[in-house]
């Protein structure tokens, strides 16, 4: 490896490993060669998702930036024709990973999304954006790993819905006062007798959190869907992944105890602690804790 290259990797970990985030992104557990790649494949992500959130210009100028990434990452193979630290380094996962186009395409559909749809109607329309806006990332690390079977894949798929729609529950009231969207299926907000006036004045009512447990039951439930998953992927791979589940699960585990619905947590060392021993020691959970 080149040292334009080792340099470019080395950006890409350094700005991973600076935004705050519950789930682990290129940690210490995964196998040290795919730690750059993966904070490559962070960093394509996070600057699509700034794009689509917090870059300053019209709606038209951020559109298209989205759509000039989209074709870029397509053709994208050389990083000596590249100059952008993030890119040289993504070009590199490709080519030496064999790195298939569709997912980052399908991440720049759901930010492009984010542009045009804030209210989502059913659930299924909700699983539809989680489907673009996160499944790719799990499927671009199995994909370093090495050949994922469909099985795999699926198993990803749960897990990753899982942990989107568990960050959609800790942004309630940023997303909608920031951007205007919500998340939550507007049908379920009706049944449950919410409406977008609780959410915009941030005060749990008594509506609001028998809805928000609901939804912390379903996401629990597609997230020990995709555990399996874990055990599939031998060393340091599937501990990354047993770890992922289980802050996810811990994180879901303090959305319940909350009064509080619109309180985002943050994991602690005593979180990252219970994280990796139950991560070393696989055990059959009946519900997050």
């Amino acid at each position: 490896m080149s040292p334009r290259i080792r340099s470019a990797y080395r950006h890409c970990r350094q700005r991973a490993k600076a935004h705050y985030e519950n789930f682990p992104v290129a940690s210490w557990l995964l196998p040290s060669r795919l730690r750059g790649p993966v904070a490559a494949i962070y960093c394509f992500a996070r600057d699509a998702d700034d794009l689509a959130d917090e870059d300053p210009r019209p709606v038209a100028e951020r559109r298209q930036a989205l759509l000039t990434m989209q074709e870029r990452v397509q053709i994208l193979e050389d990083p000596a024709a590249e100059h952008e630290p993030e890119w040289i380094a993504l070009a590199d996962a490709r080519a030496r990973f064999d790195l298939p186009a569709a997912p980052f395409s399908d991440l720049i559909d759901a930010f492009l999304q984010d542009l045009e749809q804030t209210r989502y109607a059913t659930f299924g329309e909700v699983m539809d954006y989680c489907r673009r806006s996160a499944n790719p990332v799990g499927r671009l690390m199995l994909h370093l790993n090495g050949n994922p079977t469909d099985e795999m894949l699926g198993y990803s798929d749960a897990i990753c819905s899982a942990l989107q729609l568990i960050n959609f529950y800790q942004d309630l009231q940023q997303d909608l006062q920031e951007n205007n969207r919500i998340y939550l299926p507007q049908e379920e907000m009706d049944q449950y007798g919410v409406t977008e006036a609780m959410l915009a004045t941030g005060q749990t009512t008594f509506q609001l959190r028998n809805l928000m447990q609901f939804q912390y039951a379903r996401a629990d439930r597609l997230l020990r869907a995709g555990a399996p998953l874990g055990g599939m992927l031998r060393g340091r791979m599937g501990l990354e992944i047993c770890a992922i589940i289980n802050g996810g699960a811990r994180i879901l585990w303090r959305l319940r105890q909350q009064d509080d619905v619109f309180a985002r947590p943050r994991l602690r060392t005593r979180d990252a602690w219970i994280i990796l021993s139950h991560s070393l020691r696989p055990r059959r959970r009946t519900r997050a804790r």
